[in-house]
């Protein structure tokens, strides 16, 4: 199957385009929820389960199926049967990546039955757009494909839902969650549900002191902090905190810590590599707002730390620590590491980034 063009801020698009219109209640008769990231997919197919009817209704006309417990033939009978009270009837299929014969179901979405409303969460993977059962579904009714964000994508995201929830998050907040957390939404979305729920009334601003007490990340300790000592070329602080690292393997993943300092490098060469057109080749500078599109940053604080950190390192040298953390990647997955601890092999890197 060719690779979707979808991008995750198409999800994201399409994903506030469908809350809003159900939430106004402004149904469809068919639903395709389909993709890698579970976040979207839970989130559109939770509130239709608890809007399109009431509590009441719900005990007669609200049906939920699983793929794996089902097949194709017993979700169309249902779909067919008329509401016992009220307007709607709903069927839910979860996991329908698991239900047999799915492509059947196209026999019932060509010609949706107007007083069912069907809402089919495929996870894991999308259904393939050639088939009749996609083609029918995204002319009677409506397709979300989810995918997941990329590295850079996730604090745009994650600084947006956070002030859907009435907050803010400071930058060292924001780098701590995405770092121990990763791109995985739905892990974030349930972290930052606890946190939301923990933090003193009347608190509207995220802090690193925050994230420390709810989540349980140092605030010390981290790959920020780590990354803030190494560019700032503070290497006591740097092997103080790679340290702490080594005694708690399990909660600093190595691979994480070098794909954080990988992306900053990677920025200050890029910024450096700017600066280097402007001074020999009469190419203008980029102003913030262009600066910040292009490294596909949405702090402008946090821009111009990097520009001033940036300053302190030559191209040449990045360029060689670039190639340092590719070669400690490929270590830290096993690949000639010769035996060493990650904690052996983050001093290891850190001393030769530090005698660049």
């Amino acid at each position: 199957m060719a690779k979707s063009g979808v991008k995750f801020k198409d999800t994201v698009a399409e994903y506030e385009r469908l809350r809003g219109e159900i939430s106004q209640r402004k149904f469809l008769p068919v639903y395709l929820f389909m993709g890698e990231e579970a976040y979207f997919i839970d989130s559109l197919g939770d509130l239709l389960a608890s809007t399109v009817l009431n509590e009441a209704e719900r005990t007669f006309n609200q049906i939920v199926v699983y793929g794996r417990d089902s097949e194709a033939g017993q979700v169309i009978n249902l779909c067919r049967q008329m509401p016992m009270m009220g307007s709607y009837q709903v069927v839910i299929v979860k996991e329908a990546q698991q239900l047999k014969g799915i492509e059947k179901l196209s026999l019932y979405t060509s010609k949706p039955s107007p007083t069912t409303i069907l809402v089919i969460c495929h996870k894991e993977k999308s259904v393939d757009k050639r088939s009749q059962l996609y083609k029918s579904i995204l002319a009677q009714g409506a397709v979300l494909e989810s995918v997941r964000p990329r590295d850079y994508e996730i604090a745009g995201w994650l600084t947006q839902f956070i002030a859907s929830k009435g907050c803010t998050i400071d930058s060292k907040a924001l780098a701590m969650l995405t770092d121990h957390l990763g791109t995985d939404i739905a892990k974030i979305s349930n972290e930052l549900d606890k946190l939301l729920i923990g933090l003193p009334e009347g608190t509207t601003r995220i802090t690193d002191l925050h994230i420390e007490q709810n989540i349980g990340i140092s605030k010390d300790f981290n790959n920020f902090e780590l990354c803030k000592a190494v560019v700032t070329k503070n290497a006591e602080r740097a092997l103080q905190i790679a340290d702490h690292f080594a005694r708690n393997p399990k909660d600093n993943p190595l691979l994480v810590t070098i794909l954080a300092l990988f992306g900053q490098f990677r920025e200050i060469f890029r910024i450096n590599y700017l600066r280097w057109l402007s001074r020999h080749k009469g190419v203008p500078f980029p102003q913030d707002r262009e600066l910040m599109g292009i490294l596909k940053m949405n702090n402008p604080y946090a821009l111009g730390e990097l520009k001033q950190t940036s300053a302190l390192w030559d191209n040449r040298k990045v360029f060689n620590i670039l190639g340092l953390l590719r070669e400690y990647d490929a270590k830290s997955k096993g690949m000639n590491s010769g035996g060493a601890s990650d904690g052996e092999l983050l001093r290891e890197l850190l001393l030769k980034i530090f005698l660049q």
